[in-house]
């Protein structure tokens, strides 16, 4: 179980004076469970954000308060091939108190958020070298985010990698569609000493 009082993490509203992005004060509540599922690994998450600054969803400058649910489960499908999945949900509270208050002229957040991710690994030659891959799909938003990697540790100090995030979607409003500019393939060399 776990609480929290504060502020929002990222910008969550705006001050309608300058326009600049605020941190409104945020309460969290939530309970989160681990454990052997079916061979496997699951995991279990269930929060409310609480917005303090603006309890019944009435101001579009501030992100009114959430409930937010995750559900996951990891396997090691065969020797060194790992899964795992995961599905979360944000649900916005008073939606309606939103939609009456939000201007015209700004983009829609639906009630509820959805994604799906799921992540293989494959480790080979004595786990020296990783291909991974890492997807992230939103069937709300209809966006998604793809990032393969492959790694290879050459000895104890020398690691090279090479990857790419692709970020994929029609809205450029949406959470991911956004960054649809900002796909990118990276290569790298890692020295440790």
């Amino acid at each position: 179980m776990y609480a929290y009082h504060g502020f929002w993490k990222s910008p969550a509203g705006i001050d309608e004076l300058t326009g600049e992005v605020t941190f409104p004060k945020l309460d969290v509540y939530g309970v989160s469970l681990r454990g052997s599922v079916v061979g496997g690994i699951g995991n279990l998450e269930v929060g409310y954000y609480n917005s303090l600054d603006d309890p019944q969803g009435n101001n579009f400058a501030i992100r009114n308060s959430q409930a937010r649910f995750l559900v996951g489960y990891e396997k090691e499908l065969i020797k060194g091939l790992n899964l795992g999945v995961q599905y979360y949900l944000e649900q916005r509270q008073d939606h309606e108190a939103y939609q009456r208050t939000s201007p015209e002229n700004r983009g829609m957040e639906g009630e509820t958020r959805h994604l799906v991710s799921l992540r293989l690994t494959q480790l080979l030659k004595r786990r020296d070298l990783k291909l991974s891959f890492f997807a992230f799909y939103s069937p709300s938003d209809e966006d998604a985010y793809l990032r393969p990697e492959i790694r290879y540790q050459i000895n104890d100090i020398l690691t090279i990698e090479a990857g790419g995030n692709w970020f994929l979607g029609g809205n450029e409003r949406s959470y991911l569609g956004q960054l649809r500019k900002n796909s990118n393939i990276y290569f790298g060399f890692r020295y440790s000493f």
